[in-house]
């Protein structure tokens, strides 16, 4: 049989996903990431996670690979692997039952022939390998068992072959010697060219002329004799694998049956030289595992092989999936071998993790810093900040008394020019111009007339009263032990992030104070982790704020305080640190003569108190009392609204003591409609 070959251009799947699908949102990472970062992971642990349990409309790493597990252990406990053997069995009882049939109606064939025939198919051994092999010499009587006893020959030849080559089983049923003996051209040619090759004699052309006359024999399309080999070494190794999942008495047969493909060893011969060749060039394929199958559907040696070749393939897909090794990329996932294992459904989802890792890396949310560590970049702290101020402006927006506005304007004087809307803006709507945006957007939109948050402007207004504002935060290992570690950072950041939005006149500083304080900027402070640090330093951090609002004595001060404990540590002189617990006397002396100082310096002060302690709840209503101050016990899911609405009250005269402007309503009453967007 002539076989020729035309090299052409390759051409595969559409595998790009819906090229209409909207772009990976990275809203719902960025505040899961945040979270994380925020409770102590690193950036890049943190998007790992993310990726890894995937977000409420996207399937992550860890249900792919669950799906590859159960995709595992369905092809164990599904099939055997004696189909051939199975196969090899009924076809050889055919053979005998037809040739038995024959012997009854020959009413010509002598009855001593007769008997000795019917008595050596009555003694044939039990082995099926050992029955084929002394049939081989049988001369039948039946045409129908001649035929069936050669099917067993032609299957056993061609599992043998569909065993290196894919396919084989199917594309050599009915063949012809032709094709038998093409077959055995391709054999040598492919073991002469190995042979060259592991002598390093081949070339370029040594492999194009080999693919010119055998190409067909080669779906995979294989572009150069490393590919090729490859592409065998691969399905070998599988084999050889099945092999060693028989048990002993399977493999031993089989080993037997093996000379009987196509009637003649050669064929064996031919396969074991391909097999010791492929071993050789690819020494690092596994070559002696084995796995144990439990099931009842037999496979034959071509299926048994591919399926030895799945489990391999989703072996390495379950690697690539826990992304546990260094240098773990969403890249490394073979898209095409999940669409092969799971369905185009799971290639899909694996892709949108990558274009969501990818997205990561590229939109700045995260950066590689000279430590070689992913850091959230100052536009992911924005983002997140964003996000944690929408949270709280839903939590304000829902409280009940602030709501009424006595005076609109509170920001300033107008200036006569107006800007779009932003989030926090107090200056009053131009209600014109606002209008008019409706409509004109409206009107190229085709619908009718509608206002959204989009087309509202606000009038500019004159400089308004700057204000100095110390967050002081507890980092006392009791923060992080009772849970409240996180929402003190997302209060922090959401405070950070309004001011630096929205009021950038104001000059913000945190303060974190566990055994001593420390003046942060605020990616320290969300990416702080937790320590056992025994020590409340209230004393250090008021020194600290102090200071702050000495730096700007025009602004008016603003001391908001975040804490679980009393103070149990203090700076002494010469600037060590005093730890005493319970609380000395000389601490608590220390703590409050410095917020005796913050007073005369004419600090609005509130005080968060987290959780119940009534030692705790006692100290700090004494303490606000000295100062005339206001003591606020939130829920730890309220601690961010808390303060920044304590914030805005000082900001803008709506709450604590003294103040300069009106209330804060406007930011979530009247416009609270926007909090859902």
């Amino acid at each position: 049989m002539t076989r020729s070959r035309t090299r052409a251009s390759r051409f595969r799947k559409y595998d790009g996903g819906d090229p209409l699908a909207p772009p990976v949102d990275l809203a719902e990472a960025l505040d899961a990431i945040g979270e994380d970062v925020m409770a102590g992971y690193s950036p890049e642990r943190a998007m790992r996670e993310f990726l890894r349990r995937g977000g409420r409309d996207q399937r992550g790493l860890d249900d792919l690979a669950r799906r590859v597990a159960e995709r595992r252990q369905e092809i164990l406990q599904r099939h055997d692997l004696d189909g051939t053997l199975r196969e090899v069995r009924q076809l050889l009882d055919r053979a005998v039952l037809e040739e038995r049939k024959q012997l009854a109606r020959d009413a010509m064939m002598d009855d001593a022939d007769r008997a000795f025939r019917e008595l050596q198919l009555e003694n044939l051994p039990a082995s099926t390998a050992a029955a084929v092999s002394e049939l081989a010499s049988y001369d039948w009587q039946s045409r129908e068992a001649r035929e069936e006893y050669e099917k067993i020959k032609d299957l056993l030849g061609r599992e043998l072959l569909d065993q290196r080559f894919a396919g084989m089983k199917q594309a050599l049923e009915n063949a012809t010697d032709e094709d038998r003996a093409a077959i055995d051209r391709m054999l040598t040619d492919l073991n002469e060219l190995l042979e060259k090759h592991q002598r390093g004699e081949d070339t370029p052309e040594d492999f194009a002329e080999f693919m010119g006359k055998h190409g067909d024999f080669f779906p995979e399309d294989p572009q150069d004799v490393d590919e090729l080999l490859d592409t065998l070494a691969r399905r070998s190794a599988a084999a050889q694998r099945m092999l060693s999942s028989m048990t002993p008495e399977q493999r031993q047969e089989l080993m037997e049956l093996s000379g009987q493909a196509f009637g003649s060893p050669a064929l064996m011969e031919s396969l074991s030289r391909l097999d010791a060749n492929l071993q050789s060039l690819r020494p690092g394929e596994d070559w002696g595992g084995s796995e144990r199958f439990e099931g009842e559907e037999g496979l034959g040696l071509g299926d048994g092989t591919g399926a030895l070749q799945d489990l391999a393939e989703l072996d390495a897909l379950s690697e690539q999936l826990s992304q546990s090794y260094g240098g773990a990329r969403m890249d490394d996932l073979d898209l095409d071998a999940l669409a092969r294992q799971l369905g185009d459904d799971a290639a899909v989802d694996a892709r949108t993790l990558q274009e969501l890792e990818r997205a990561l890396r590229d939109s700045g949310t995260v950066k590689r810093g000279s430590d070689g560590q992913l850091r959230l970049t100052p536009k992911a702290m924005r983002q997140l900040g964003k996000a944690l101020l929408r949270d709280v402006a839903r939590r304000m927006s829902g409280r009940q008394g602030q709501r009424e506005m006595n005076r609109a304007g509170a920001a300033g004087e107008r200036s006569g020019a107006t800007r779009e809307w932003q989030f926090g803006d107090t200056e009053p709507w131009d209600i014109p111009r606002t209008v008019l945006n409706g409509m004109t957007r409206r009107a190229f939109e085709g619908g009718g007339p509608r206002i959204t948050i989009d087309d509202v402007e606000v009038q500019e207004t004159e400089a308004r009263t700057q204000a100095a504002v110390a967050l002081l935060v507890d980092t006392s290992f009791s923060m992080a032990m009772d849970g409240r570690w996180v929402p003190m950072k997302r209060t922090a950041l959401a405070l950070h992030t309004l001011i630096r939005s929205r009021f950038r006149g104001d000059h913000l500083q945190l303060i974190s104070f566990g055994r001593h304080a420390e003046v942060m900027e605020i990616e320290q402070l969300t990416g702080l982790e937790a320590m056992y640090d025994k020590g409340t330093n209230l004393h250090h951090a008021l020194l600290l704020a102090n200071r702050h609002f000495r730096k700007h004595p025009n602004a008016q001060p603003v001391l908001l305080i975040v804490t679980d404990g009393e103070p149990t540590s203090h700076l002494e002189p010469d600037g060590q640190v005093y730890f005493s617990y319970p609380p000395h006397p000389l601490t608590v002396a220390y703590a409050v003569r410095e917020l005796d100082a913050s007073m005369r310096l004419g600090a609005q002060t509130t005080f968060f108190r987290l959780g119940d302690d009534p030692g705790l709840a006692r100290f700090i209503e004494s303490m606000a009392s000295r100062v005339d101050g206001r003591v606020v016990a939130p829920e730890l899911g309220d601690l961010g609204a808390a303060v920044v609405g304590s914030y805005l009250g000082g900001r803008t005269g709506g709450g604590g003591s003294g103040g300069f402007g009106g209330g804060y309503d406007g930011w979530f009453g009247s416009r609270g409609f926007w909090v859902g967007d």
